[in-house]
């Protein structure tokens, strides 16, 4: 014979208690009964007991329902409700002052944010001494010095910050959960969370490397939870669901709200619906009607649905969405939160208790996805139930749910340890003046924590076991602040070369107006003036060179009383080959080269003036080359004529008098050779170019000049 195991389940909602005896024959589930029974009054809310009382008499009458044909029942399997499940956002910031991040510092940010996260949700709920276990976490981003970056490992900078999305399940929903059960005359056979237990049935861990959603849809509330990578990763809720549908029929139809609840209801199986008013009147609706009258209520529905999705997947919308509980049966509302998702509408699907495998029914009855999370529980609660695992943290004992696999990090956060205190403090910094701005120096940072496991070094997200014992220290504090002006400066030594000659050069260092050396260990609340040349004004004054920068001016001169400036005799700088004035910045490796003011001669002064010292031709006398020369420009310097070699000073005072061009005659050439009479007189003729001219006759450059005696047919000339 096969032998039979028979599990007594129960799912506690908000509006009603519904009770499954499910029995194993080798692989096969059969659903042997199933019994209903609604609330009285208002015991639950949001999936939390809120009159113990009240809800054990309706387990009691479920109990007995199943006793008058099953036996005695002692024992039950259980879920807490996924809507009592709170969600927070929160960001943590680690100072990390230039340190590589590695994976376990990561993870310690990561639960710093948790913390932060708890404590935000007690202080938002004034529940600050109800304790929380943190059923799941996803990272929305991380921050490296204020900007967002895909991963902090490896990564360098002055501060990291993580943002997180936590999940939160108060240990009071146990507790009362459990004070009911007792209260019945049962006892807690094995415990789940519904939304594990609906993921369960119907996504096998094959398919949790999926990231899909699992929305129930009830009457209050709509759980959500979110897998990935071969597990479950988040759970949230959404405080509206079928209830918000049922009320906007009501509102819509003047119906009472159990005649709007059996009309959403009928929506579901037909496309006429009969009703009657308050008023009395009946009135025979279409399904379209319906729906047009209500979509702002479905749209509100998806879109809060759609939200939370987004929010606990780190704000981005999964492969697909699955829908189950009675309200997911509302008109179009697959398809509403697929648009909301931007995703194909064969992406969101609403499963029914045919999509568990393996499981046959041995009662009579239509069942839709509204019994999913029930069958779930008896399934999941025996096959997986969350297990309670003790660990001692720091020789404290630790109770915890093993909701997922545990880490050393998650007993630490259970044990209530400050995850921000474990890292040892940085040292004290010190504040101090540069040249008028104050500084902070930062102390060292603080080491990491020191971990053990049982007697052995571990790291924040290594796995636990049950009775592991975890030692959690807190690392050494970082040293203060500990510098020389040295470290403070960032060219300790500059390099000039002035002149083809090389100079080094160091700024000079004062300490409350003190001369110091730049080995002097920095103290807090110093005013320090670092005096280094910015200028190449300020470096030759340093260097001792004012000498050179004292020749370095513009030409400058009178002439006839009016000041003139001539550039090509001015003094310059080259920097880098470009010429700079003196207040020209200056920086380490630059070479400079200094050209001193010139004092020119006349004649150079005379060729950028573009002045006619004098005007000359070349002739030939009686055979012989001559310059014939006439002065046209005279320049005095103290009433003194000045030669042409003469040097003229920067700031001279000159007077310059330029004479009229008058042209050559043949008389002129006496004024340039020795000319002799002849002893033996006679006529004469003069010619020029083989012409007979006169002594007035004017010349020009190249004339062939000549004078011819009529002695004996004898030519004198000159000597």
């Amino acid at each position: 014979m096969n032998e039979k195991k028979q599990i007594f389940a129960l799912d506690i909602g908000t509006r009603t208690v519904v009770g499954i005896i499910l029995e194993e024959v080798k692989n096969k589930k059969v659903i042997k009964k199933i019994v209903s029974e609604e609330h009285t009054e208002r015991a639950m809310l949001d999936g939390q007991i809120h009159d113990v009382s009240a809800v054990s008499q309706i387990i009691q009458k479920v109990k007995e329902k199943m006793e008058s044909e099953f036996g005695t029942l002692t024992r039950v399997s259980v879920a807490a409700a996924g809507r009592s499940l709170k969600t927070e956002q929160a960001k943590a910031h680690l100072p990390i002052r230039g340190r590589i991040l590695q994976k376990e510092d990561i993870t310690h940010l990561e639960l710093m944010a948790v913390q932060i996260a708890e404590q935000q949700m007690k202080e938002k709920y004034k529940d600050v001494n109800t304790e929380y276990f943190c059923v799941g976490y996803s990272v929305l981003y991380y921050y490296l010095n204020g900007e967002k970056i895909g991963n902090l490992i490896d990564q360098k900078g002055e501060e990291a910050a993580v943002e997180i999305i936590a999940t939160f399940l108060p240990k009071i929903v146990v507790d009362s959960l459990t004070m009911a059960i007792n209260r019945s005359n049962l006892e807690i056979d094995a415990l789940t969370l519904e939304p594990i237990a609906a993921i369960h049935v119907l996504i096998p861990p094959s398919m949790r490397r999926l990231n899909v959603a699992l929305v129930d849809i009830g009457a209050g509330t709509s759980d959500i939870a979110i897998t990935d990578k071969g597990t479950i990763v988040n759970y949230g809720m959404v405080p509206i669901a079928g209830d918000e549908i049922t009320e906007a029929i009501s509102d819509q139809f003047l119906l009472d709200f159990p005649l709007a609840e059996k009309a959403k209801v009928q929506l579901s199986c037909s496309n006429k619906i009969v009703i009657q008013d308050i008023l009395g009147f009946e009135t025979t609706l279409t399904r379209d009607e319906v729906v047009e009258a209500i979509s702002p209520s479905i749209n509100s529905l998806a879109k809060h649905i759609a939200n939370e999705i987004v929010q606990l997947n780190g704000l981005k919308a999964p492969k697909a969405v699955m829908l189950i509980g009675g309200g997911s049966l509302t008109p179009n509302l697959a398809d509403r939160i697929a648009a909301e998702l931007n995703l194909p509408k064969n992406r969101v699907a609403i499963r029914g208790i045919d999509a568990v495998q393996n499981i046959d029914f041995d009662t009579d009855g239509n069942y839709g996805p509204e019994l999913i999370t029930p069958v779930g529980i008896a399934i999941n609660a025996n096959e997986k139930p969350i297990q309670y695992k003790t660990v001692h943290v720091n020789d404290i004992p630790v109770r915890l749910f093993e909701l997922k696999p545990l880490t050393v990090g998650e007993c630490l956060l259970q044990a209530g340890i400050q995850m921000r205190q474990l890292y040892g403090k940085p040292g004290l910094a010190k504040i101090i003046m540069i040249n008028g701005k104050s500084m902070t120096l930062s102390g060292q940072l603080g080491s990491p924590p020191i971990l053990k496991k049982n007697g052995l070094d571990c790291s924040i997200d290594d796995m636990i076991s049950d009775g592991d014992k975890i030692i959690a220290l807190r690392g050494k504090d970082g040293k203060e602040a500990e510098l020389t002006i040295q470290d403070l400066l960032e060219n300790q030594n500059n390099t000039v070369i002035i002149d083809s000659k090389s100079y080094n050069y160091k700024p000079k260092i004062l300490v409350h107006n003190k001369l110091v050396n730049t080995d002097y260990k920095v103290r807090d609340r110093d005013e320090i003036t670092i005096q280094e040349p910015s200028t190449i004004k300020e470096l030759l004054s340093l260097l001792g060179l004012s000498k050179k920068m004292k020749k370095i001016k513009p030409f400058r001169i009178q002439i006839n009383n009016q000041e003139i400036h001539i550039p090509s005799f001015a003094g310059k700088v080259i920097k880098n080959n470009r010429e700079v004035p003196l207040n020209s910045p200056i920086k380490n490796g630059d070479i400079l080269q200094l050209v001193e003011t010139y004092e020119p001669t006349l004649e150079e002064l005379a060729n950028t003036q573009n002045w006619q010292m004098e005007y000359s031709i070349p002739i030939t006398f009686n055979g012989q080359d001559v310059i014939l020369r006439e002065e046209r420009t005279k320049v005095y310097k103290n009433d003194q004529v000045l030669r042409p070699d003469e040097k003229i000073s920067n700031g001279d005072q000159l007077r310059v008098e330029h004479h009229k061009l008058q042209p050559f005659i043949f008389q002129d050439i006496f004024r340039f050779v020795e000319f002799q009479i002849p002893k033996e007189t006679g006529d004469y003729n003069i010619f020029i170019n083989g012409h007979k001219a006169s002594f007035d006759h004017p010349i020009q450059p190249g004339d062939r000049l000549e004078i011819k005696w009529l002695i004996e047919s004898k030519h004198l000339g000159a000597e």
